[in-house]
């Protein structure tokens, strides 16, 4: 579809959103930016200022008639396909299109994306490194913080594109096509925007839908309802396993990370020698490997990744040390499931901060392991109680619940003595107490590093 002319309706001003109507500007497209709120409530508001005068400002709206004369909506992330506005312009015949899909059809460079539940953003960031070793100009976007549509809006053929994908971005696409589809696992989330878990799951399976026998789809071979993907894929499937030596794929013998396939098993590091720690690190790995041994990064270049690459900002991230304790911030763990592969990356004696908007998602699993592994179990915000409630269901009584943020991070440094870990790792959203987990992290790193007692 030519851009050029056209009068777009972009709706929600966020990051996304924002870079969306920047594109289509750039692209000779009219552009329409609007938002249910206004625009005190917009978070990106220095952003926003740079769209003063190239794109009309629709803000604090939400009603009908900004589908006027528009010939196609596009959707930030955090708008859902469910929204009234969406259903009134499909009424209209106008094509509704997420970021992702505009992002699709600007790039001129192959793409690999990854999504899943867990383990997106280190695997992304991971993969990124890797394809870096053998491509001068690598871009890596999407779910992770920058646009995909305004960083693929610059690249060439000869580029690579790595993308974190998540399932809101994935709702609105048509033609979206990855030439490496990576999915990581499927566990509950999200379940109040796609109404259940097989609707999480086809939403997942869109990233895969357009690909063809030239693609390659590369899915977990551990996870039962991944692994079944394959049977849906038209592309050439890549399985990747921590548990199982696989005829062909990636995993893990004799504590080494393998790779084979087309006729060849070559050895790419020791999981000792990895910097990343954690058996849902080892996975994480297993899949970049695999994207990057498809894309065609030697296993050689990927074990000096390996040893070097020490993870992302707020997943299992190391803070510091008091009094012989380490901290360690964990603020992306949103479900359950990402923080029960956090308590996995320990021995036990973990002093655990959790809590926060609650996903209501099971928690039995997740107890059962707090009952395990964590000598005390700090809650806050307002999943707080029924947190408690699902600890005492498991037999598990250690639980203190603390007035706010900084109280329980004080708390925790009160009470942690060697060879504790004190860990923040929520199983909730953040959005009681903070505008996203991004600053949740942070706030715990600066308190940690005041001292953490002086919280």
């Amino acid at each position: 579809m030519e851009l050029k002319g056209l009068k777009d309706l972009v709706f929600g001003a966020g990051v996304s959103g924002i870079a969306a109507s920047l594109v289509l500007q750039e692209q000779g497209a009219i552009v329409r930016l609007a938002d249910g709120q206004g625009r005190d409530h917009i978070k990106a508001k220095s952003e926003l200022a740079s769209l003063e005068g190239k794109v009309e400002l629709a803000l604090g709206r939400q009603d009908e008639a900004l589908l006027d004369a528009m010939d196609l909506l596009i959707l930030s992330p955090g708008i859902s396909i469910n929204h009234s506005l969406v259903q009134m312009a499909r009424s209209r015949g106008i094509e509704v299109w997420s970021e992702i899909e505009l992002a699709g059809r600007l790039c001129k460079a192959p793409i690999i994306a990854v999504t899943g539940t867990n383990g997106k953003t280190t695997t992304t960031s991971l993969l990124g490194e890797m394809m870096k070793t053998t491509y001068a100009d690598v871009v890596v976007g999407g779910n992770i913080g920058t646009a995909l549509s305004q960083e693929v809006a610059k690249v060439s053929a000869q580029s690579c594109v790595v993308a974190e994908i998540s399932s809101f971005q994935l709702e609105a696409v048509h033609t979206f096509k990855p030439h490496i589809a990576v999915i990581l696992n499927l566990t509950p989330d999200h379940i109040d925007r796609h109404g259940s878990f097989s609707g999480y799951g086809l939403t997942k399976e869109r990233i895969f839908a357009n690909q063809s026998p030239e693609d390659f789809l590369v899915l977990n071979y551990d996870d039962a309802a991944v692994r079944d993907m394959a049977n849906k894929s038209r592309s050439r499937v890549f399985f990747f396993s921590r548990l199982a030596e696989l005829e062909q794929g990636a995993f893990v013998k004799n504590g080494s990370i393998r790779l084979r396939w087309n006729g060849k098993d070559e050895k790419v590091c020791s999981i000792d020698d990895m910097k990343l720690f954690g058996g849902h690190n080892v996975e994480n790995s297993l899949a970049a490997c695999g994207a990057a041994l498809l894309a065609g990064v030697s296993p050689g270049k990927m074990a000096e990744v390996l040893r070097t690459f020490s993870g992302v900002e707020h997943r299992i991230e190391p803070v510091g040390t008091i009094d012989n304790v380490p901290y360690y911030n964990d603020s992306k763990a949103t479900n359950p499931e990402s923080s029960i592969k956090a308590l996995e990356a320990f021995p036990g004696h973990i002093i655990l901060i959790a809590g926060g908007r609650d996903k209501n998602t099971d928690l039995a699993e997740f107890m059962r392991l707090v009952k395990e592994k964590v000598d005390l179990l700090i809650l806050i915000g307002e999943a707080a109680e029924r947190f408690a409630d699902a600890a005492r269901a498991v037999g598990y009584n250690k639980v203190i619940r603390a007035g706010n943020f900084a109280d329980a991070v004080k708390v925790a440094h009160t009470t942690a003595r060697p060879p504790q870990v004190v860990l923040l790792s929520p199983a909730c959203a953040s959005y009681d107490m903070f505008d996203n987990y991004e600053q949740r992290g942070r706030a715990f790193k600066e308190i940690v590093q005041r001292g953490a007692g002086e919280a």
